[in-house]
C-alpha cells in the first residue's frame, strides 16, 4: 500500500526586515512601482503602510534630486490644464473642474491654478496639495479693473526644509499683474503682491515697476525660483521680471537682443544664474546672463542632430519649441514634429514619447475636509491613469502659447 505523498511545504516568508530594505531602494522617480509592490502581498502592504516607512523612504533618497514625476500645462486649443507623465507607470494628475480654471505652477509639491474670468464675477486662484489633495481657494487681491493676463508663482517659504515633505505647511503665493498706463502711451505698470498661508491675508503695499511696452500679458511661460527668495516671470513678449521676496525689491530686463522675433524659456543658468533657452530647427541655445553687465551671452549650444531621432527633426522649416524647465534636475521639454522629448542638460540624456493623460476632476478635497486614503481608492487612481493615457491626445506644436509647468 502505497502512501500519501506528503504536501509541497510552503516557502517561508521573507523577513520584514529585509521586505522593508527591498521597498526602500525602489526608485523614487517611478511612484507607481512602489504602490505595485504593496499590493503584491499582506506583508509588503504592512510593510509599505507603517508609520515610520514613509519618513525612511525619504532619507534613503535625501540626497538625490527630488524626482521629476510629470509636466502639467494648458492644452491651447481647449485652454484646459493637461498632465504628461513622466515616469515608467503613468498616472493621472487630479485636477479642479477643467472648465474653469487654468494651470500657473507647480512647486514644492503644490499646484497653482487661476480661475477664468466670467463677467463681473471675482477671479480666485487655487492651492493644491498634490500630495494630500488637499485644496485651498484665494480670492485674488482687490485690483484695478484693467489688469490684464496675470500669473502667479506658488512656493514653500519654510527656512530648512528640502521640499520633499512639506505638504500642509505653510505656502506663499506671488500674484504678478500689469495694468495699462492711459496717460502715457505705450507704457504699463507691473506690480507684485504676495499671500502668506499662514496669516490668509494678501500683503498691503504692492511693489510696482513701469515699464516702456504694452501691458504685459503671462499667458505663455511659468515662474522660475532661484535659490530661495529670487522668482522670474517673462511675459509673452519677453520682458523678464526679478522680484526678491527678502529685500521685497522688484526689477525687469529684456531677453537677449537678437535681429528676429525667438521665443525664449526661463532656466537656471550652468553658473546657477538666470538664463533662458532657445530652439532653432536642428539645436538649442543657452543664454546666461552676466551679473557684472547685465549682458546676455551664450553659454551653451547643444545639437539635437546628435541626440533626438532624426524623424523629430525631419522638417528643416520646423523649429523645435522649448516648452519648460524643471527646477532641482535640469530638465527641458522640447516639442518636435516626432512628439514630445525631455533633455538632461547635464548628462544631455534624452527621454522620448511622453504621452499625455487628461487629470480627473473634482478629486481630493477642500481644505478642512477628511481624505480618504483607502487601499481600494489608490488602486483605482492607478488603473484611472493607465486608462486616461491610453486615451489621450498629443500636445501640438503651438504648445508655446500655454503655461508649461513641472510637477515635482
Amino acid at each position: 500500500m502505497s502512501m500519501a505523498a506528503p504536501p509541497p511545504r510552503r516557502r517561508p516568508s521573507l523577513p520584514y526586515e529585509l521586505v522593508e530594505e527591498i521597498l526602500l531602494r525602489l526608485p523614487p522617480d517611478d511612484p507607481a512601482c512602489l504602490l505595485r509592490l504593496s499590493f503584491a502581498c499582506k506583508a509588503w502592504g504592512r510593510a509599505a503602510s507603517q508609520p515610520g516607512f514613509r519618513r525612511r523612504f525619504i532619507e534613503q533618497h535625501q540626497h538625490r534630486p527630488p524626482p521629476l514625476i510629470g509636466f502639467l500645462h494648458n492644452w491651447e486649443d481647449e485652454r484646459v490644464p493637461r498632465f504628461l507623465s513622466t515616469t515608467a507607470s503613468p498616472f493621472s494628475l487630479p485636477a479642479p473642474d477643467r472648465a474653469s480654471w487654468l494651470a500657473l505652477d507647480c512647486r514644492h509639491g503644490r499646484a497653482l491654478f487661476l480661475s477664468e474670468s466670467e463677467g463681473s464675477g471675482a477671479q480666485q486662484l487655487l492651492v493644491w496639495d498634490l500630495n494630500t489633495g488637499i485644496r485651498r481657494r484665494i480670492p485674488v487681491p482687490p485690483l484695478h479693473s484693467s489688469y490684464v493676463s496675470p500669473t502667479a508663482a506658488v512656493l514653500c517659504p519654510a527656512d530648512g526644509c528640502d521640499h520633499r515633505d512639506c505638504n500642509g505647511g505653510p505656502f506663499r503665493v506671488v500674484f504678478v499683474f500689469t495694468v495699462y498706463r492711459l496717460q502715457i502711451m505705450y507704457a504699463g505698470l507691473t506690480s507684485v503682491c504676495v499671500y502668506s498661508s499662514e496669516t490668509g491675508t494678501w500683503s498691503g503695499a504692492l511693489k510696482k515697476i513701469s515699464h516702456r511696452s504694452d501691458a504685459l500679458k503671462f499667458t505663455c511661460h511659468s515662474s522660475l525660483l532661484l535659490g530661495r527668495s529670487l522668482l522670474y516671470f517673462m511675459s509673452d513678449r519677453g520682458f523678464i521680471l526679478e522680484y526678491d521676496l527678502t529685500s521685497n525689491v522688484l526689477i525687469g530686463f529684456e531677453t537677449p537682443d537678437v535681429n528676429f522675433d525667438p521665443i525664449f524659456n526661463l532656466m537656471v543658468a550652468e553658473d546657477g544664474g538666470i538664463g533662458v533657452s532657445e530652439g532653432f530647427s536642428s539645436h538649442l541655445k543657452l543664454w546666461s546672463r552676466e551679473e557684472g553687465d547685465a549682458e546676455w551671452v551664450i553659454s551653451r549650444v547643444i545639437d539635437l542632430q546628435n541626440l533626438l531621432p532624426p524623424a523629430a527633426l525631419v522638417d528643416a522649416e520646423a523649429e523645435v519649441m522649448v516648452l519648460g524647465f524643471a527646477e532641482g534636475v535640469n530638465v527641458i521639454f522640447v516639442n518636435t514634429v516626432a512628439g514630445l522629448f525631455t533633455i538632461e542638460l547635464q548628462s544631455e540624456r534624452v527621454k522620448k514619447d511622453l504621452l499625455p493623460s487628461i487629470p480627473s476632476e473634482d478629486v481630493g478635497d477642500e481644505e478642512g475636509g477628511e481624505e480618504d486614503k483607502t487601499v481600494d481608492e489608490a488602486q483605482q487612481l492607478l488603473d484611472k491613469g493607465s486608462n486616461t493615457i491610453k486615451e489621450g491626445g498629443f500636445v501640438d506644436a503651438v504648445e508655446r502659447v500655454s503655461h508649461d509647468l513641472n510637477a515635482r
